[in-house]
């Protein structure tokens, strides 16, 4: 039983592989995606206000892309380092000894994508709905995720 259940943990690797193909299909994609969108606005763009906040927000949503990628590509390093193999060499900040250490790593880009994702609904906002919503939600959300890795330190130290 013990044999079993020690080497269960490799059930894992099913995880990081997913996490890690995922990661690798949205940054491959979102590398194609901004690479079009350049070489189309070359060919084919006007030099218009409303050509320049389409341009920007096709940007910021490949942004987002490349976010939700590292986003995944973090889970993957994580759950390998906490479950397989600790001794990768990786930069000091992406070192995660903890499963808190993985979830706080992961809250900060969360707090990012969902800024850019608003900062996306602004540049396209016209005035026709309530955007102060969508920015409520999120700034309630990140003070949610503030509120809760706070708890967790104080309760840790």
């Amino acid at each position: 039983m013990h044999r079993l259940l020690s080497s269960s943990r490799y059930l894992v690797l099913i995880a990081i592989a997913g996490t890690f193909m995922a990661s690798v299909t949205l940054l491959i994609y979102g590398g194609i995606s901004i690479s079009r969108q350049i070489v189309s606005t070359i060919m084919y763009g006007s030099f218009t206000s409303k050509d320049a906040k389409a341009l920007a927000l096709g940007f910021i949503e490949n942004a987002d892309i490349f976010l939700i990628g590292t986003v995944l590509y973090i889970m993957s390093l994580g759950l390998y380092e906490l479950f397989i193999d600790d001794s990768i060499a990786l930069p000091e900040w992406l070192v995660i000894h903890t499963l808190d250490d993985l979830k706080d790593k992961l809250i900060g880009v969360i707090v990012v994508v969902m800024a850019v994702i608003f900062l996306g609904h602004v540049v396209t906002w016209h005035g026709e709905t309530e955007i102060i919503y969508l920015g409520g939600s999120i700034a309630l959300v990140v003070a949610g995720l503030t509120y809760f890795t706070g708890q967790k330190k104080k309760y840790n130290a």
